[in-house]
């Protein structure tokens, strides 16, 4: 059973709306975040090595380039023809909005681009911003805001030093939303001190709050972070391969159907992943997911009932 029959996926959304295949094509703007800069704190969130899914910005090409790379990658992997603009690397408002302008309509002006996918922080998303989305919104563009939240639980957020807190998650939703912006909400699930029901009371908190799409992650661990250095003191245990598809499944079925999943799970390269290995074989989990959504039912089947993470499909 294909993914697109028991879950709501971006690539199937775009696909109804336009009659074709859109891809993202993932951008790295050399921004930074005001986590790591020292404006919020230094060093970043406990888990975050930006090497994991980005190479040194001395290595990155000009965005020009990087989408160019990127259409002749995807055109031979799924034949794709129109793209979202994908700027994903780091907190990618954390600049003035004049700044910000001159980005955006730079990849706008490629022909085949129809939109923008802007990957940041809660607390990075002031008014000026915003307006500008929903300026690209008003002219025809495909705009999506991806905020990072990663967890509902403040004291959670504290732990992994992420910097905000779900009240500004909250705020940053709310003016999106009065502007008319579709918001994708980012969830990393096996996070320290959490358990499964955790997650659930995450889902249930932005569901509540009316995001339209959500990416789920695994927590994984890669070098040169502080989560790799409790993990080599036995202080961190990750998910094993079975419980995170187990609880990932249960998100999707306790999720309404109009939400759509732009991910289900994450990975990182072999060269910097050091925990749990399973996180490099993204085909695995993701067949593994949809057997289970298969034998126990697909999204929004278990709107309402008990949470249960334990559902290994046989």
């Amino acid at each position: 059973m294909q993914l697109p029959n028991l879950v709501n996926t971006f690539g199937h959304a775009m696909f109804e709306k336009y009659g074709c295949k859109v891809h993202k094509l993932t951008i790295n703007a050399q921004f930074t975040c005001p986590n790591r800069d020292g404006s919020k704190g230094i060093g970043g969130c406990t888990f975050c090595n930006n090497e994991s899914f980005n190479p040194n910005a001395i290595q990155t090409p000009s965005i020009a380039d990087q989408l160019e790379n990127g259409r002749t990658v995807v055109r031979k992997r799924t034949g794709a023809r129109k793209y979202i603009a994908y700027f994903q690397a780091y907190t990618n408002t954390y600049a003035h909005v004049a700044i910000l302008e001159k980005m955006y309509n730079q990849v706008l002006k490629e022909r085949d681009v129809i939109g923008l996918s802007i990957g940041t922080r809660p607390d990075c998303v002031p008014d000026a911003t915003l307006e500008l989305l929903a300026k690209y919104k008003e002219q025809g563009h495909e705009v999506c805001l991806e905020l990072g939240l990663q967890t509902a639980s403040d004291e959670t957020l504290d732990t992994v030093n992420r910097g905000h807190t779900f009240s500004e998650y909250e705020d940053a939703v709310h003016r999106a939303q009065n502007l008319g912006l579709d918001i994708c909400t980012h969830l990393i699930i096996g996070l320290p001190g959490e358990k499964p029901e955790d997650s659930l009371k995450t889902l249930k908190k932005v569901v509540d709050l009316g995001t339209n799409g959500l990416k789920l992650h695994p927590l994984h661990i890669v070098r040169n972070t502080k989560l790799a250095k409790e993990w080599e003191a036995g202080n961190y245990i990750p998910l094993k391969f079975t419980e995170y598809t187990n609880i990932a499944s249960e998100i999707i079925r306790h999720t309404p159907g109009d939400v759509v999943f732009h991910r289900i799970t994450g990975t990182a390269q072999m060269e910097v992943l050091l925990a749990p290995e399973w996180c490099n074989k993204k085909w695995m989990v993701l067949n593994d997911i949809a057997a289970n959504l298969h034998q126990f039912g697909a999204q929004g089947s278990a709107i309402g009932k008990p949470f249960k993470s334990n559902k290994v499909y046989t």
